[in-house]
């Protein structure tokens, strides 16, 4: 087991990253001190690993109220949310009883978001069974729901109390949400860890045959990036910015085809090679530099081309960023590989360019014909 620290001063919490934590009672015996959790999952993850956390949990006399929602980023909303405080009221948990999310990104954001506003705050531990929500959505404390006309525009601001980061989990993950954790497993190494890219190149094969190895090592140098970036701008509002690589257009694909046709690591895939292609039209990296990165992407059997949703409807789906500052688009772009900066200041003809160049092709909704 690996253990990492995401430094807020008094609001500091742990990540354990490892093999078979889930059965590790120690590890989680200090957040729940009150002997009772509330735990939120979905109808994927809770046959899976639900009874293996109740054991954990009975094991130091925790009992657990269960709330089990719909899977999938569809369900990421105001309707399921309400679930969740439906089932707490019923049960009349307590300012001091933790909400635990077992689950993906989309059950961490919804239980995140839960935890800020029930009773004004209630502790929150992260339990992500995904890569994606591994390397990236689990740490940070950015919490929220999707809404119909924006993808995480309601939500707030709210750290764990603890993450464990199971990689077992990772066993019973299906091959096309392995590669969307990959998505942003590969940002880390293009906005400012040149050298993990690297790694990432030598690597990918090990990767996607789910090394045990390759994978813990690839999930901790991610996290040890997020942590680093967290602890130094936690409420985004600047360095921060730079982890949305790829996310502006990413987040208009996902709006765009409807929640839960492109998972997000897809969209961020095919955004991150967008905005790679608006950086090389501002003259700051070149096309040998953005093959490096379509190619990386490839690898990770991840889509390198871009849906035709019309430039139109782009710029309307990216005009709901909340990267959007004056009116201004501001995209995260890669002045060099390995170091990204966050622009307001493109000009609307290069972006058109962009636009017209990446979706040139129309993708059919099936994640087979998303690759070139």
């Amino acid at each position: 087991m690996k253990t990492l620290t995401v430094g807020l001063g008094e609001r500091s919490y742990p990540i354990h990253i490892g093999s078979g934590l889930l059965d590790q009672a120690a590890l989680l015996q200090p957040a729940v001190p009150r002997k009772r959790v509330a735990i939120v999952s979905n109808t994927t993850v809770a046959p899976l690993y639900l009874g293996r956390l109740r054991q954990t949990l009975q094991q130091i006399g925790v009992e657990s109220q269960e709330i089990i929602l719909p899977d999938g980023e569809a369900y990421k909303n105001s309707d399921t949310l309400n679930l969740i405080y439906d089932a707490l009221l019923r049960s009349h948990c307590e300012r001091s009883t933790p909400l635990i999310a077992l689950g993906g990104g989309v059950i961490g954001d919804m239980t995140g978001y839960a935890a800020a506003t029930y009773l004004r705050g209630v502790p929150f531990i992260q339990i992500p069974t995904t890569l994606l929500a591994q390397v990236d959505s689990s740490v940070g404390g950015k919490t929220g729901i999707n809404h119909p006309l924006g993808k995480n525009m309601i939500g707030a601001f709210y750290q764990p109390i603890l993450v464990l980061a199971d990689t077992d989990t990772l066993k019973t993950l299906p091959d096309n949400e392995l590669s969307a954790g990959l998505a942003e497993v590969i940002k880390y190494g293009l906005i400012r860890d040149l050298p993990f890219l690297d790694w990432l190149e030598q690597n990918m094969d090990k990767l996607l045959a789910r090394d045990t190895a390759a994978l813990q090592y690839a999930i901790a140098r991610s996290c040890v990036n997020k942590a680093e970036v967290v602890a130094a701008d936690e409420r985004e509002r600047g360095e921060r910015a730079l982890l949305n690589l790829g996310h502006t257009f990413g987040h208009a694909i996902e709006s765009g085809m409807g929640y839960g046709n492109w998972l997000h690591g897809e969209g961020v895939a095919a955004g991150t090679i967008m905005a790679a292609d608006l950086s090389r039209r501002l003259g700051w990296i070149s096309e040998q530099d953005v093959q490096r990165v379509r190619s990386l992407f490839a690898r990770a059997k991840l889509p390198i081309v871009a849906p035709d949703l019309g430039p139109d409807r782009y710029l309307e789906l990216m005009g709901l960023d909340k990267k959007v500052e004056g009116g201004k688009i501001r995209f995260v772009l890669l002045r060099q590989i390995g170091h990204a900066v966050v622009n307001g200041e493109v000009p609307p003809e290069i972006l058109l360019q962009t636009l017209q160049a990446c979706c040139k092709e129309q993708v059919a909704e099936t994640s087979d014909t998303r690759h070139g």
